[in-house]
């Protein structure tokens, strides 16, 4: 298989997925001019920079940081046609138009180079067709490639090939999509909507249809149809309000203009309410109403039997709450199709029938149960795949309720259940691989390279993956942590996982990370740290309120000291020690990663020293870290004014407790280094962590030496971090107390109260950081903020 090299890319369409999908390419790191017709008046790119503008306001943020922007090139198909000869890869994200694509591709075909990739993203229209628009000579190079929205966030690329595509093709691409873009690529066959928007959409149709014959209301079903039954918190009516009501009928309308041979095709229509919501421009989220609206503070509902809105109050029934407590996916079913309840049958018809649609589309839709299964995680967010979801409840049961509420005409159709489906099998998913009607056999994963990379996939219920706490040789283990290896991929280089909730770091992680590089140092080469996300939440809260309720400060003081000592140990340790982080590293987790000899971050990495939030200053290190920096970037003969042009931006981060929102932004905050390395694939963390501790220790590594000497901007640096303080103070943004907080930051990132200019060491800053974090732990206001945090997990102002 060639490696495709993507070294510039075009996306036709900036519109509101063609402007996104661009600035994810953006993110990678890859050129990509953005077309769009010439605007009628004035600049003939305007339209297109108009959409570029336009990703600066979107939240959440399509675009890892502002310098992805400068990326992105502005072009009109009247005047830039011409750069299309220097791209290698072209994609089409104009409107589900089969004549205004088929235009387009005849304006472009002339400036293609031979080896460039055209792909469109079209949500359903047939690739194959599309691709009799083009040359003969182009079409074993043009594929479908459907992202989804947010495409930054969103794992699922369906992939889908016409009966002329190139194989390795489609290989080389797969392969890219996932490595360079973090995508989760399903191959999807040509049909319409293909995998995901295909089971997505009748979910959605399915849950319409019963909310209509249980007399439900929509803000009820949402609270039946969210993180309840691990989908998610946007539940179904809210999700159709995100996505705009007028998209939802689009793609129903394509579903019963391009199936008419479904069995379910009866239910492909969009119920009256919502097209009179349609006829009213009430379109959702994008017109600030839908089947939800604010009314003030308060979040109104759609009434059908009202006609009007009324407040939403959606609430579960007390036996359906009791019913989806039970933690075992069989009794709860089964209690589920016992019960009287209207919220229960409601719940049982919508899951039924699904697994119904899914078990006769499979061998239409996708190459595998697998496959479909995945997509819907990625492409929906559900936490598991309609058939994992049947297997976890006991196959056999689900089936014969299935088949039995068929033929009492219960169903949304009365199509039979496949034959395979009541052979007598456990399920789909097994060790051996997952099952394909179409094969008439078990398929296993992929075989692509690239998947070598991901040494823990993402599993599917009942594919008999071990999970990493069941994997490797343990070394060490104490309550806090466990050290282990992988001797099949690398016996020399640890793996230091914590073991708390959201890995918070307590006394048990302190002593266990200790423990555990002193274990490395004797018998290692090197140190990965890493665990499923979150990388840290921050220090222990609970333990630092017992000993604050207790009057225990000396405690605290040692405790304090411990968790330097363990950033120190980290950052000295005789062998490398890599961080690799994704999701949240926080407080005392963003310290940790700060002081490891280098990190390997997840692009979805948000990092922050947030410990304002509790009325404390960062005191693991992250303060002497920063001042370490500044003296380093300054050099050692700098003035107080040249540090403090790096510490003052990193002191308002921290006095606002700023969290990057990528990894990228991780780096412009001074959390990570340029010199770090970013991934966009989430399940590469670890393989790639593992190789840089190995090629840091095949290259030498030594220890660095503690700083001495260090200059600091002092008294100084103090009152000019002051002054800003000031001012926000006085303007009314933030309290008295963020004030005196703050404050206690400024003397720590400056070094104490010592002259301007003053040379201090490592144990010196340290000692700083951890007395005012000891002072300020001992005011009831910090007190009743972390007590706060305990019980609501939101800050409190005071």
């Amino acid at each position: 298989m060639n490696r495709l090299q993507v070294k510039k890319t075009a996306v036709l369409g900036a519109g509101v997925m063609g402007a996104q999908i661009a600035a994810h390419l953006a993110n990678a790191g890859v050129p990509v001019v953005l077309f769009d017709l010439p605007a009628r008046e004035g600049d003939k790119n305007g339209i297109v920079r108009k959409a570029i503008d336009g990703l600066k306001k979107l939240e959440p943020a399509p675009i890892a940081n502002k310098a992805a922007l400068k990326l992105i090139s502005a072009a009109n198909y009247d005047e830039h046609l011409g750069e299309l000869a220097g791209c290698d890869l072209i994609i089409e994200a104009i409107a589900e138009r089969m004549d205004w694509k088929n235009e387009l591709y005849g304006k472009i075909a002339p400036h293609l180079s031979p080896a460039a990739i055209v792909a469109s993203n079209t949500s359903g229209l047939s690739i194959d067709a599309l691709s009799q628009a083009l040359p003969a000579d182009v079409r074993p190079r043009f594929c479908g490639i459907h992202f989804f929205n947010p495409p930054r966030y969103m794992r699922l690329v369906e992939i889908i090939a016409t009966r002329t595509t190139d194989a390795g093709t489609l290989d080389a691409l797969e392969t890219w999509l996932t490595s360079r873009l973090g995508k989760g690529v399903i191959r999807a066959l040509d049909t319409p909507n293909f995998v995901a928007n295909r089971i997505g959409v009748f979910s959605i149709l399915a849950v319409m249809h019963h909310t209509q014959r249980f007399e439900l209301g929509f803000d009820v079903v949402d609270a039946l149809t969210g993180p309840k039954i691990g989908r998610p918190k946007s539940a179904t009516y809210r999700t159709a309000d995100v996505v705009g009501l007028d998209t939802l009928a689009h793609v129903v309308r394509t579903m019963h203009n391009t199936l008419p041979d479904d069995p379910w095709h009866a239910h492909f229509n969009a119920p009256a309410w919502l097209e009179q919501l349609i006829e009213k421009g009430a379109l959702g989220q994008k017109t600030k109403g839908g089947i939800f609206r604010k009314v003030g503070k308060d979040i109104h509902v759609l009434d059908v039997g009202l006609q009007d809105y009324r407040p939403s109050t959606g609430e579960l029934s007390a036996d359906v709450a009791g019913i989806l407590k039970d933690k075992n996916p069989a009794s709860r079913f089964a209690a589920l199709r016992a019960s009287k309840d209207p919220q229960a049958r409601f719940l049982w018809a919508i899951f039924r029938d699904v697994f119904h649609y899914a078990a006769v589309q499979l061998e239409s839709v996708a190459d595998n149960a697998r496959d479909l299964d995945l997509a819907m995680r990625w492409g929906f967010g559900w936490a598991q795949g309609p058939f994992e979801t049947w297997q976890s409840a006991g196959w056999a049961d689900i089936a014969r309720a299935i088949a039995a509420d068929i033929a009492a005409g219960h169903t949304m159709s009365d199509a039979p259940l496949p034959a395979w489906v009541l052979d007598g099998r456990d399920g789909v998913h097994t060790p051996e691989g997952s099952w394909s009607p179409r094969r008439k056999a078990y398929v296993p994963r992929s075989e692509l390279p690239v998947y070598q990379r991901q040494l823990f996939p993402e599993a599917v219920l009942g594919d008999g993956s071990r999970s990493p706490e069941q994997s490797g040789e343990t070394l060490f283990e104490n309550d806090g942590v466990r050290l282990w290896r992988l001797p099949a991929v690398d016996a020399g280089i640890g793996i230091l996982s914590f073991k708390s909730k959201m890995h918070a770091i307590g006394s048990e992680v302190v002593e266990g990370v200790v423990a555990a590089v002193r274990q490395a140092e004797h018998s290692l080469a090197g140190l990965v740290i890493w665990h499923h996300p979150p990388f840290a939440v921050g220090a222990n809260l609970a333990q630092v309120a017992e000993a604050c309720a207790a009057g225990d400060f000396a405690k605290l003081d040692g405790y304090v000291a411990a968790f330097q000592q363990a950033g120190q140990t980290l950052k000295y340790a005789a062998v490398p020690v890599v961080a690799a982080v994704q999701g949240m590293a926080l407080g005392g987790g963003c310290e940790f990663a700060m002081q490891a000899t280098r990190r390997v971050l997840a692009l979805e990495s948000y990092m922050g020293l947030v410990e304002a939030g509790v009325g404390l200053i960062p005191a693991g290190g992250g303060c002497k870290e920063f001042a370490l920096q500044a003296a380093e970037w300054a050099g050692r003969t700098a003035t107080p004014a040249e540090l403090m042009a790096l510490l003052q931006p990193v002191f308002m981060n921290i006095a606002t407790a700023k969290v990057s929102k990528s990894a990228a932004e991780a780096v412009d905050y001074g959390f990570a280094r340029t010199t770090d390395t970013v991934l966009f694939h989430p399940d590469e963390l670890l393989y790639v962590a593992l190789r840089e501790a190995r090629a840091l220790a095949e290259s030498g590594y030594a220890p660095r030496a503690s700083a001495r000497a260090v200059p600091v901007a002092g008294r100084g640096g103090i009152a000019t971090l002051e002054m800003t303080l000031v001012n926000m103070r006085d303007g009314g943004m933030i309290s008295a107390y963020d004030y005196q907080v703050a404050r206690a930051a400024a003397v720590a990132l400056c070094g104490g109260e010592v002259d301007a200019g003053s040379l201090v060491d490592e144990a010196w800053l340290l000692a700083v950081e951890r007395r005012l974090f000891v002072e300020l732990l001992k005011n009831p206001q910090t007190q009743a903020r972390i007590q706060h945090m305990l019980e609501t997990g939101k800050p409190l102002r005071n």
